[in-house]
């Protein structure tokens, strides 16, 4: 836990070191790079994600700034960990500044991670003069953030596109209830700065508003702090706590990536939403909540409900009132908008930059995979390289991951090749002595991918979401099979 400091003098006590998770799997890494930064910095060091997000409940507050590597146990030599880490991470606080620790060979996936929303990427060996400088602007950028919160909050709806009039138009709408609202889009597109607009313009603004961010949370911590405990209900329960549902009592309670809530915990959940009952865990006395839910999800509650995973009759008492957040590409013009958004904002850091016809071009036909978070951390790195100047499309391009094209991979067995794929010819295949099934499983999926890759014309995006697979699993395994047809 993070300890308090003195505060009765004022004018002489120190300033509180501003805290950095460090996260990569080499000892020597670590320990060379928490030497460098434990004198301006609180350093908390994990080997894994799983080691990273139980660090990350056990604070009090968020750190400020993450260092991490994307090669991360149980995996290291794939990205699946990091890329995982970072949506965990912003999960818990959307203004946390993550940079990527890289090696040699690592331009596609640095690429895939600052799309996820990581801000900047340093080499490994980087100078310590290097390393204090980026970390040192970002958590600037961080600070600016804080004082113009109000104009970061609008950035969730700036925009006169007809999905953001809807939008605007549901909130005031919405606002106004006590019932429930799920609110439900991709990953950057707002939904958390969405639920505290709905929270300010309704009838519970004067009270009290708190968010807890379901993915990122253990599942016995979060059934501890959403309902509360008594004194010795387990170990470390040295003391009674009311938990959020009272803490937020005529007030807002936001539960981000709601689908993280496990099954079990999800009666209890209902049990409020129905009748306001609740229990602490190790009481028997029941306390009744005047909370209002809001809810998000960047998957669809509905095709979770299909699968098992979330109770239908809780899906139906979240869902009274919903918010689809439109995705950044299906907002036209709102680019141009949110650009000079966010240039405004951080006038004070990074300096105006403007783009060329090419360039300007580029920018209204991207799709932003990452959404407004991406355009934003895109605007604050073009002001940083390129102030005051004006940004070809080359310059451009090197800040987006521009989806690669299908590549052939050259592991593909000859009847996937040729099209023989039958019972027959698995029949000879398996007869043979030489067939393997977890290879042929392997090539299968290869190939399945190339497929969709053809029929898309190379947009991962599509491809993941019409083959049922993660985005980030879908662009590690297109790296590794160019990395292996390159050998």
């Amino acid at each position: 836990m993070l300890q308090e400091r003195s505060r009765t003098n004022q004018k002489t006590a120190p300033m509180e070191k501003a805290v950095l998770l460090l996260v990569d799997d080499d000892q020597l890494i670590t320990e060379s790079l928490s030497f460098v930064l434990k004198k301006k910095y609180q350093v908390y060091i994990a080997e894994s994600r799983a080691q990273a997000k139980t660090i990350i409940t056990s604070l009090k507050t968020p750190p400020q700034l993450a260092l991490i590597d994307l090669g991360l146990p149980p995996f290291p030599h794939q990205a699946d960990e990091g890329f995982a880490l970072i949506e965990d991470l912003l999960a818990c606080d959307p203004q946390m500044k993550i940079l990527i620790l890289s090696g040699e060979s690592e331009g596609m996936n640095i690429q895939h991670a600052l799309t996820l929303g990581a801000v900047d990427f340093l080499p490994k060996l980087a100078k310590p003069a290097l390393l204090q400088s980026r970390l040192q602007h970002h958590l600037m950028l961080q600070l600016v953030e804080k004082q113009k919160s109000k104009s970061v909050t609008d950035s969730a709806i700036i925009g006169e596109s007809a999905a953001m009039q809807v939008l605007r138009q549901q909130i005031e709408q919405f606002s106004r209830s006590f019932s429930p609202v799920l609110i439900e889009g991709e990953s950057g597109t707002g939904k958390e700065l969405i639920a505290k607009a709905l929270h300010e313009e309704g009838a519970r603004k004067d009270g009290p508003y708190k968010v807890i961010h379901c993915a990122a949370t253990s599942a016995d911590l979060l059934e501890a702090q959403l309902f509360g405990y008594v004194k010795g209900a387990f170990s470390g329960a040295s003391d009674d706590y009311n938990g959020l549902f009272s803490e937020a009592e005529n007030g807002t309670l936001f539960l981000d990536e709601v689908t993280g809530i496990p099954y079990a915990l999800q009666a209890k959940l209902l049990r409020v939403l129905e009748n306001g009952e609740y229990c602490r865990l190790g009481d028997t006395e029941c306390f009744t909540s005047n909370t209002r839910i809001i809810a998000a999800s960047n998957k669809s509650l509905a095709d979770e409900v299909k699968q098992d995973r979330f109770r239908t009759d809780l899906f139906h008492r979240l869902s009274i009132l919903k918010i689809q957040v439109p995705a950044l590409k299906e907002r036209g013009n709102d680019r141009l908008l949110l650009r000079m958004h966010f240039q405004n904002l951080y006038e004070d850091s990074i300096r105006h930059f403007s783009l060329n016809e090419e360039a300007s071009k580029l920018w209204d036909e991207y799709d932003y995979p990452g959404n407004v978070r991406e355009l934003r951390n895109v605007v604050i790195r073009l002001g940083t390289k390129y102030p005051s100047r004006i940004i070809k499309r080359e310059q451009l391009e090197g800040e987006f991951e521009i989806e690669a094209k299908p590549e052939e991979h050259g592991a593909l067995k000859a009847g996937f090749k040729s099209g023989r794929v039958n019972d027959v010819w698995l029949m000879k295949e398996i007869g043979s002595g030489n067939f393997i099934l977890e290879e042929a499983i392997e090539e299968l999926k290869n190939h399945c991918i190339d497929i969709a890759m053809n029929m898309y014309d190379g947009n991962i995006s599509k491809v993941a979401k019409v083959l049922h697979i993660n985005r980030s699993s879908l662009y590690s395994r297109i790296q590794k099979n160019i990395n292996e047809g390159d050998k």
